[in-house]
């Protein structure tokens, strides 16, 4: 038995390192967003200010749009905004925006759609330049990047231009890159003369946070590059990518280099991106641009992407600071991070760091919460969240590596809480067994009152009135000479067992044990306002029982004898007694000694229970006939005792008027009392208390008082 709890408390721990090997690989959505919610909190508290890095935002804010018209602009505005930016020495000029439509304000298709103008007036409007043709030109002198759109489904009017390689080392990307059907891009003309083509895509988290930038995308079965990625390339007049892949089966992609940057990526290729406070400088407002009033050094040397701020636009994305913030500043966010090489680092190793250390981790906790106290292994989980939490810090705010100790803190709760409940369920179960175990030496109240109050585990008494049964077996010395032991003993235990159970039921306490007597006491240790009741109760069900075990022992020739009783109630000492060594809890006074007189009285009496005043006095309904005033050997004051007319071996009248009548007569020393009893006797002659007092009648005896010399 011990053996198969053993075996499943080391389980616990071990089940709880699988459950996390197989979260860490499917990766859920809790614990993505576990994940997040901590790196993006290492955001809040390491938020680095803004500095400035060689990449610029032409906003077509909303002030922009009020002097220069809504939008789209026309394609020639565009095209003399290329030229601006292009004299002023932009590195690359990247667009945030997809050209998939002919420009509907060129002249000619004006002139198409103003069909009731003059026809002279169509003509001139048919000669003026072309504004698709115009920008066409301009993006032909080179250093532009036009963006496409990605999407699911697969349709595409045309292909994508691709003026650039992409080399791979190692085994090919195109498993672990997002992938998409298709891809909207710019008219055929504006990708032909473009220097770059790049994906314009972000893939927010589930709670729609964009935290990573693709380098590269897989558009139908091509590897396609993403707008961020094309305007390094560009910027730095490179013709290829250079893709390495992991050979490692699942490791997918390590890193991608572009022109002199080596760019560490995700598995997937992204780049995790650190978002930095202000900014504003980066930021240019299209219309100053168009009015010359920027000087030429915010733009020579720089990435320049065209976007917009205005929320008009609908290019807007959420922030892990849960800020709304325009997409084009994620890329320009991501650029800056490059170009200074200060990029955050999700390592592909981080999964050879997380995995052992969870599994270290849980093992550890869990073995540790299944035989340890709870003190010490929750210190011990708190040291280790507090150690796993602060390395993940460290690696963030000195490295710039996302490194996840929440993965592995959740499993090592994990372990502490299932290991800790079992081994609290254990403890229990252990302290129900040692308490049941401990319920056969002592009475059940009494060990639930020591772990109730364990205080109570201490040397000495306090005063206490408490009421006690004292039971003994007629004959049963002589009933042991004359049965086989194993006999004897198993009668005995049968019969103590329900004498006990019964006492039990009645919520008394075992005081001892003596051979085949019994004693119980009421109202300790746990006070019993109606103790007197509980005995007299108690008392009548164990003369119940007592009764119906001799007869059915006698019928099968055993010469079963039969059980008196005593019953009394007084004030006592109740208390732990004996010594360091051992304790003993039991009742001591003169009210203890009583109740003993009591039951041994019955043998002279003829009866077989015995009650005292003391006790009828807290009864209610108890129909008793008056034994008379006993001075019980050793004593000098007379105790009015009582007999309960239980169910018995003779059938007696309850009440006895009868008996009653006759004890009056006694009581008042009547001369016509022997007479009174010599006629009751006649007609009860299996009555032995009507035969006890009428021998001592006739002895000379007279009143109630009767004084006893032996037990």
């Amino acid at each position: 038995m011990q053996r198969k709890k053993l075996t499943l408390g080391w389980l616990i721990p071990v089940l709880i390192v699988l459950l996390g090997l197989g979260l860490y690989q499917i990766d859920p959505l809790f614990t993505q967003v576990l994940r997040n919610n901590l790196f993006d909190q290492y955001q809040r508290w390491d938020n680095p200010p803004y500095q400035d890095a060689p990449v610029r935002v032409v906003d077509l804010d909303n002030e922009s749009l009020q002097r220069i018209g809504q939008w789209p602009w026309p394609r020639s505005k565009l095209a003399e905004l290329v030229e601006k930016l292009r004299d002023a020495g932009a590195a690359s000029i990247v667009f945030d925006v997809v050209f998939a439509e002919a420009d509907r304000t060129s002249p000619a298709m004006m002139a198409n759609t103003w069909t009731q103008a003059p026809l002279a007036l169509r003509k001139q409007l048919m000669a003026l330049p072309d504004h698709d043709i115009t920008f066409e030109q301009a993006l032909s002198k080179g250093k532009v990047v036009l963006g496409n759109m990605p999407e699911d489904r697969i349709r595409s009017r045309y292909e994508l231009a691709r003026p650039f390689e992409v080399v791979e080392l190692g085994p090919s990307s195109l498993p672990y890159l997002h992938g998409y059907g298709s891809s909207v891009g710019a008219l055929p003309g504006f990708q032909a003369a473009a220097a770059g083509n790049g994906a314009v895509s972000f893939f927010p988290d589930a709670d729609g946070v964009v935290r990573r930038v693709p380098l590269m995308v897989r558009v139908a079965d091509q590897t396609m590059p993403s707008l961020s990625a094309e305007a390094l390339r560009v910027s730095q007049h490179a013709s290829d990518y250079v893709v390495t892949v992991s050979e490692q089966p699942g490791a997918g992609i390590e890193a991608v280099l572009i022109g002199d940057l080596s760019i560490a990526t995700t598995r997937e290729c992204e780049m995790w991106v650190r978002f930095t406070r202000g900014g504003h400088k980066r930021y240019l407002p299209a219309w100053k641009v168009f009015a010359g009033e920027i000087p030429q050094d915010q733009i020579a040397g720089n990435i320049v992407l065209i976007g917009t701020s205005a929320k008009g636009l609908m290019d807007l994305r959420f922030s892990p600071f849960k800020q709304i913030i325009p997409g084009v500043e994620v890329h320009a966010l991501a650029l800056e991070q490059v170009l200074a090489g200060t990029p955050l680092i999700r390592p592909n190793w981080a999964i050879g760091l997380e995995v052992p250390l969870f599994i270290v981790g849980g093992l550890l906790v869990g073995f540790l919460a299944l035989h340890s106290g709870a003190l010490v292994s929750a210190a011990l989980v708190l040291v280790m969240l507090a150690a796993t939490g602060w390395g993940g810090w460290v690696a963030y705010s000195k490295y710039s590596l996302l490194l996840d100790p929440s993965f592995p803190g959740l499993i090592m709760l994990l372990a502490f809480v299932f290991g800790s409940l079992y081994h609290h369920t254990q403890s229990e179960r252990r302290q129900r067994w040692v308490k049941q175990a401990f319920s056969r030496y002592v009475s059940p109240n009494l060990v639930a009152y020591l772990v109730d109050k364990p205080g109570a585990l201490e040397l000495g008494g306090q005063r206490r009135e408490c009421s006690f049964i004292f039971t003994d077996l007629a004959g049963f010395t002589n009933l042991m000479e004359k049965l086989d032991p194993v006999v004897a003993v198993g009668l005995l235990n049968a019969y103590l067992d329900n004498m006990i159970r019964i006492a039990f039921e009645h919520e008394g306490t075992l005081d001892r044990i003596v051979g085949d007597a019994v004693a119980i006491m009421f109202s300790a240790p746990v006070e019993q306002a109606d103790h007197r009741q509980r005995a007299l109760r108690c008392a009548e069900a164990m003369h119940v029982f007592a009764i119906q075990y001799a007869l059915d022992a006698q019928a099968t020739g055993v010469p079963w004898g039969a059980t008196r009783i005593g019953i009394h109630t007084g004030e006592v000492t109740v208390g732990n007694f004996g010594g360091t060594t051992i304790f003993d809890y039991r009742a001591l006074g003169d009210p203890v000694n009583t109740a003993s007189r009591l039951e041994s009285v019955n043998k002279q009496l003829g009866t077989l229970v015995c009650v005292s005043e003391a006790t009828l006095s807290g009864c209610q309904g108890v129909k008793v006939r008056p034994v008379g005033k006993l001075v019980l050997k050793g004593k000098t004051e007379p105790l009015m005792v009582y007999q309960p007319l239980f169910s018995s071996l003779i059938a007696l009248p309850s009440p006895d008027q009868e008996y009653a009548q006759a004890y009056a007569q006694i009581a008042q020393q009547m001369p016509e009392a022997e007479a009174t009893f010599a006629s009751l006797a006649q007609t009860r002659p299996d009555d032995p208390l009507v035969k006890f007092h009428l021998n001592r009648l006739i002895s000379g005896q007279t009143g109630d008082v009767i004084i006893f010399s032996s037990k």
